[in-house]
């Protein structure tokens, strides 16, 4: 397989910087996403000459992102370098997070693209929320490929990640007992023990919480718009639940060591880990793609999706020669066969169908089959879930920090509240 990534890059590697070269017969490449027509160039008689193509290694593109562990930051700037790029990219010992990757990108001014998030950052980015932060005006060759991930004309999906809720069918689990549940919340009536992070915010973390409150939403709840048994229902999820401080991390290790028989995690790097899961246990998780001694829970609600998308940000002072370069490197970077390489390095599924037909030729997994209710439509509002949780997330993160869920240490418990009195108006704010 790694041969064939290695051919795919090539491929894209000609096929993208061919399409965005200059040519004495024919239109540069302006960026509009419409491929320009290359007119043959006259040739002696005697010799033929190579085509040439652009080499833009002279500009240095900025990037700031939330997918960066260290893997695929090196990955991505080695990747780049062969293709005929120059990049600069922060991994996640530097800019860890959504909101750090964004807030950096914000504060710094410098950058060229952005890319990673979720649909509540690039929602905002989009709508103008960030002071020094603007998208170019953009529609990349293979924007048809992405379907309904797209901000038409600003950003374009690379890959779909969702949470999934996983538990051990074998004894350290249900013995061979079916979970099924109404809504992610159910966990907390369940009767098995389950892992709960060990903190507020992160993206992982912060989309396990967008799929436990989906059932609580109410328009009209002062709580930031989710209703106070949402609450109550969220706090019994960390009193209750058991956590490994960073040991655990995410919910891989716990349900991976049999400490826990219900788990949560992300969906992109799920069968990596079980491919590698003797690693780390005496009693692992075994059956990637046909499961042996685990299963996914079944849960009529769906799970909640979320798409990681590139942009191309304005920055001020870059030369027209320079934002080719940007252009270029992005036509480059989300193209299928860049996309499945990324896809099958780091165990992710892109949202570009036709990358997702070369990494699984025979059908799409089963992780990425389950009911999205990220797009659900919440009555009375015009927004879908994923625009709720944009309106919301910073008022329930606010809620979460001024009561002090998710403590790491259990002996620092924070003691529950009383429902009663609480004062929502002070709570959805940060504290001082």
């Amino acid at each position: 397989m790694k041969k064939l990534l290695a051919v795919l890059l090539a491929l894209a590697m000609v096929v993208s910087l061919a399409a965005c070269a200059d040519n004495d017969e024919g239109p540069a490449y302006d960026g509009t996403g419409e491929a320009p027509v290359i007119t043959e160039a006259p040739q002696s008689a005697e010799t033929e000459a190579p085509e040439e193509v652009k080499d833009y290694s002279g500009y240095t593109i900025r990037i700031y992102s939330n997918s960066n562990s260290t893997e695929r930051s090196t990955w991505l700037i080695n990747e780049a370098k062969e293709a005929g790029f120059t990049i600069s990219i922060d991994d996640n010992t530097v800019i860890s997070g959504d909101v750090a990757a964004i807030q950096a990108a914000n504060e710094n001014k410098d950058g060229d693209i952005l890319f990673g998030l979720n649909e509540t950052r690039w929602s905002q980015v989009v709508n103008g929320e960030y002071e020094n932060l603007s998208l170019v005006e953009w529609t990349p060759a293979w924007a048809d490929e992405v379907g309904e991930y797209a901000y038409d004309g600003y950003a374009y999906g690379l890959v779909i990640q969702n949470v999934l809720m996983l538990y051990r069918t074998d004894e350290y689990g249900t013995n061979g007992q079916t979970l099924s549940f109404q809504h992610w919340a159910d966990v907390v009536d369940c009767g098995y023990t389950w892992y709960r992070q060990n903190k507020v915010g992160g993206t992982t973390n912060t989309n396990i919480n967008s799929a436990m409150l989906y059932a609580f939403v109410d328009p009209e709840s002062p709580a930031g718009g989710i209703s106070v048994d949402g609450w109550k229902t969220l706090w019994k999820y960390c009193a209750e639940g058991k956590t490994g401080g960073d040991d655990y991390k995410y919910g891989f290790v716990p349900l991976n060591k049999g400490d826990v028989q219900v788990s949560t995690f992300y969906s992109s790097s799920l069968y990596g880990q079980i491919d590698a899961a003797a690693e780390g246990s005496d009693i692992p998780l075994k059956g990637t793609m046909e499961p042996e001694n685990w299963a996914l829970v079944e849960i009529a609600d769906g799970t909640y999706y979320i798409a990681e998308y590139l942009g191309i940000l304005n920055k001020e002072g870059r030369t027209a020669e320079e934002t080719e370069a940007v252009m270029a490197f992005a036509e480059w970077f989300g193209s299928a066969e860049v996309q499945a390489a990324w896809g099958e390095e780091f165990d992710s599924y892109p949202c570009n169908q036709a990358a997702s037909a070369i990494l699984y030729p025979d059908g799409v997994p089963a992780i990425y089959q389950i009911k999205n209710f990220a797009l659900t439509e919440i009555e009375g509002t015009g927004m879908t879930y994923a625009e709720y949780v944009a309106a919301h997330i910073t008022e329930w993160t606010n809620i979460m920090t001024n009561l002090g869920f998710y403590w790491a240490d259990d002996a620092s418990a924070a003691k529950e509240p009383n429902w009663d009195t609480l004062d929502w108006a002070a709570l959805t704010q940060a504290a001082a």
